[in-house]
């Protein structure tokens, strides 16, 4: 990518930033509180029942792996001399010998794993307890006496094994409170912890296709024919889009991101319709119409629990699922353990596109209207670089760009009268944006993606994936009435018509996600857990029924640990754990982590505070490392915007 690309992009960005500055007042930046405070929450009520799902399988044990022991206090003076006064003093040594016997025996460890202690926490409760034996000066006078006794021959070794067991749940607290813990973390019946959906009869209407086939148009129009409705898409884009058209409608539409709320009452009152990022819907607030967009990223194994929660928990007589034809009978079924029916609505892909016999092999061969999509930041800026080399201009959208650049730069590729007929782009085109391309070549067909334990992993895309980008070639309402697919490279062509001739596979799990109220329960049960830990043995005990499973928390507990040691209530650090950075950018990491110990100290963050931290006025950029610092730039501003 040229220096000519870099300064244009920072022009953009700059733009985006004055945009983001200009709302950031004097005032100081708080963490949500009351009513705002619950828009972060990722669910609103807890609501546990005693009802077992016809999937449920018996309690798993825990992961003890994760039972982190609580120190005690030596407190030597707590316990006086009783014991040894009515005794005589114990000979450490002997001790020694008598502990380490009561630890090999079979037995202890049998009844201790009948008591929830297996052989990792006997052994680390023995270790404990052996060393608060023979470290404390003085001992409770009903174990010294035990003690005493066995030394004396009048007493059998197994007579310990009570005080070892009270031992034992003063440094593991969740051994006398498992069962109050797993009632907690019972996730089987998510549908009840929303009591106010529940109370109504909701008509779901299922608007199944592919991409560009109006689904979500027939579900727009309902929206904007009802006396008062929410749109819940998975971008701020897509959000965005539906805020104007509303509005352009004259349907009165408010807009609820993270990072932004916009009122168009200009007295601040409520609109009737609201157009919203997924996470941040209402599951309290009713509506006559719901559209949830994208439905099948309810199996997303990061954000999947924001379509749950929407699709169980919004409180709308009609609720319109726009989506792929995939997910129907799933979502079928998830609708029986509320009694509700689904209407499905299919469509057609309203414009053709085909798959070509052959690859463009060669940058050379490129022709207006081309999209080239890559997978990774790297390729993006190396064709880039090679398209302006040959005297082309191109377009470039990747996901880390800011919104407004995003816009921008479709609208200069969109734009019949500008040089640039090109674009490059990563999989973010595949949603949220519209544009005029002819031909889809994929750069690569191999992306990264995170498998289950959150680990980074290389993967062929999927049907899902590849129909998602191929349906972006060809729109109805471009001047392409025809797309086209093909490869870069040779070798790729035969995979990719492979994978486009597969059958997306169905959708089979949703995703759920521990909520703050749960998080505060298991508090008060384990006061001295860190909040990564209890997020841990969460779900380790969690349970979830066929049709669910827990998403990935690695992020959650990437930035519980990062703030673990300042000093904040349960709830304030569960609202800035759920902030949605980029971990990967170490300047956005710094300046959480200085947003929080801001907070904790009751220290506003003013203007003045954030345009010390971001160095402003900002630099033209003069190479690629400086432009992503100005989108690590742009996500700090974010950030604090999504926690005013």
């Amino acid at each position: 990518m040229s220096v000519n690309r870099c300064v244009y992009l920072f022009s953009r960005l700059q733009r985006h930033i004055n945009a983001r500055t200009s709302r950031i007042t004097s005032g100081s930046c708080h963490v949500a509180s009351g009513s705002s405070l619950l828009h972060k929450q990722q669910a609103d009520s807890v609501v546990h029942s005693r009802n077992v799902s016809s999937k449920s399988s018996p309690p798993k044990p825990p992961d003890t792996s994760l039972f982190v022991p609580v120190s005690l206090k030596n407190d030597n003076e707590a316990h006086g001399t009783v014991g040894a006064e009515l005794t005589q003093p114990l000979d450490k040594h002997e001790m020694l010998k008598i502990l380490n016997r009561f630890y090999k025996r079979k037995e202890m460890q049998k009844l201790a794993a009948d008591h929830g202690l297996d052989a990792r926490l006997f052994h680390q409760a023995f270790i404990s307890f052996r060393k608060y034996v023979l470290e404390m000066t003085s001992l409770p006078a009903d174990l010294h006496i035990i003690l005493s006794d066995i030394c004396c021959g009048a007493g059998h070794i197994d007579d310990i094994f009570p005080y070892f067991m009270r031992h034992a749940k003063q440094i593991f607290p969740m051994l006398d409170c498992l069962d109050d813990l797993r009632k907690i973390s019972d996730l089987r019946v998510p549908a009840n912890w929303y009591p106010e959906a529940r109370t109504i009869q909701r008509k779901v209407i299922f608007h199944a296709g592919p991409t560009n086939s109006g689904k979500t148009y027939h579900a727009i129009q309902r929206y904007l024919a009802a006396k008062s409705g929410v749109y819940c898409g998975p971008l701020k884009l897509l959000a965005h889009e539906i805020f104007e058209k509303s509005n352009d409608a004259n349907v009165p539409c408010d807009l609820v991101t993270g990072e932004e709320r916009t009122l168009v009452d200009s007295e601040g009152r409520a609109a009737g319709h609201v157009a919203c990022t997924i996470e941040m819907c209402s599951v309290n607030t009713p509506y006559e119409v719901a559209v949830i967009d994208e439905i099948q990223m309810i199996k997303d194994p990061s954000r999947g629990w924001a379509w749950t929660r929407a699709l169980l928990g919004l409180c709308a007589e009609e609720i319109h699922v726009c989506g792929e034809s995939a997910a129907i009978d799933f979502i079928r079924e998830l609708m029986y353990t509320t009694g509700e029916e689904v209407e499905v609505h299919t469509y057609q892909r309203l414009t053709p596109f085909s798959i070509l016999d052959h690859a463009v092999e060669s940058l050379d061969n490129l022709k207006p209207g081309d999209c080239i999509v890559c997978f990774s930041k790297n390729d993006i800026y190396s064709i880039s670089r090679q398209i302006e080399v040959r005297g082309l201009e191109c377009a470039v959208i990747y996901g880390s760009l800011p919104p407004g650049t995003k816009l921008s730069q479709a609208k200069k590729f969109n734009d019949p009268d500008d040089p640039c007929k090109i674009l490059v782009a990563t999989d973010a085109i595949g949603m949220g944006l519209n544009l005029s391309i002819k031909r889809i070549i994929f750069n690569s067909l191999v992306k990264p993606n995170l498998n289950e334990k959150g680990e980074k992993q290389m993967e062929t895309i999927s049907t899902s994936q590849a129909l998602q980008i191929a349906g972006r070639a060809g729109r109805f309402s471009s001047k392409f009435k025809e797309g086209e697919v093909t490869t870069l490279h040779r070798d790729d062509l035969p995979v990719l018509k492979s994978i486009l001739s597969q059958t997306v596979e169905p959708i089979e799990m949703a995703g759920l996600h521990p909520t703050a109220e749960q998080i505060e329960m298991f508090a008060y049960h384990l006061p001295d857990a860190t909040l990564s830990n209890l997020v841990d043995i969460f779900v380790s005990l969690s349970q979830v029924d066929g049709l669910y499973f827990v998403c990935n928390i690695d992020d959650f507990k990437f930035l519980a640990d990062m703030i673990q040691h300042i000093p904040l209530n349960l709830r304030s650090r569960y609202v800035f754990c759920t902030a949605p950075i980029n971990k990967k950018q170490p300047f956005v990491c710094t300046s959480f982590l200085k947003f929080a110990r801001q907070f904790s100290r009751d220290e506003p963050l003013t203007f003045g505070w954030i345009c010390r931290h971001i160095s402003w006025p900002l630099a033209p950029p003069k190479n690629i490392k400086d432009l992503v610092h100005l989108e690590a730039v742009h996500d700090v501003l974010d950030l604090y915007l999504w926690l005013r």
